[in-house]
């Protein structure tokens, strides 16, 4: 089925509208209509060609919030209606170890990327989230809470999971102490969620200014990385 969509033609042209191709979906795929897409700096690397294995033409996007307004005949957790997320995986093979394991991403057959990638036939090429549809497989849409803010919750799907990804692996937890180096898109993420998890978060910034914003987002301590380093036993400069 044809969705509109805004793709770059080549790594310096800039986006414009278009249509492409979405496929009908299978027993197992869910259709969402798309709500929001976050803009991730990768969505920029890759447009660009900055990395060097762009395909053209690409539409990016792989933080998706949207809306489902179909299911497979074998899809279980997700039904029409639900808000559910899309991240930076659409597919994977499913059978070898890593996949069975839950880490699809390091699927011995190669995952099948959001966009700048193919479907696991290695012959279609995948369009992200900067389009008004996407089909996925059911394994890799999340369920989305009815109360979140849909436009705040798109940059979960990639700066929330690469900060609670290793939170979690860590084993965070309350009285932990956790230093965050720099408050951007991934910083700010990781200040909030180590201090839902109840951790004492030191911020590391070479701006003294988002001291207060660190505090704000959970911090309980800031040391700027400009200054030089306290002597022994000195603590650090705290918020």
């Amino acid at each position: 089925m044809k969705v509109h969509a805004y793709s770059t033609p080549a790594a310096d042209q800039p986006l414009a509208s278009t249509w492409i191709e979405r496929r009908e979906i299978g027993p197992r795929d869910v259709l969402i209509e798309i709500l929001y897409s976050g803009v991730c700096h990768s969505d920029l690397h890759q447009a660009r060609n900055e990395w060097g294995n762009s395909t053209f033409p690409m539409v990016p996007g792989h933080e998706i919030v949207g809306r489902v307004v179909k299911v497979g005949a074998s899809v279980t957790r997700l039904k029409e209606g639900d808000l559910a997320g899309v991240g930076c995986l659409v597919d994977s093979c499913g059978d070898c170890r890593p996949c069975r394991d839950g880490h699809e991403q390091f699927c011995e057959k190669g995952a099948a990327m959001t966009y700048n990638g193919t479907e696991m036939d290695r012959k279609t090429p995948t369009q992200g989230g900067y389009s008004t549809h996407v089909v996925v497989t059911e394994r890799f849409v999340l369920k989305v809470p009815a109360n979140l803010d849909v436009k705040g919750t798109a940059p979960l799907l990639c700066a929330g999971i690469t900060t609670y990804s290793p939170l979690r692996q860590a084993g965070c937890k309350a009285g932990d102490r956790v230093g965050v180096v720099g408050l951007g898109g991934l910083g700010h993420m990781a200040v909030k969620i180590a201090s839902a998890m109840g951790a004492e978060v030191t911020m590391l910034s070479t701006s003294p200014s988002k001291a207060a914003d660190a505090s704000r987002l959970g911090a309980k301590h800031f040391a700027s990385t400009k200054t030089r380093r306290p002597s022994p036993g000195l603590p650090a400069a705290s918020i």
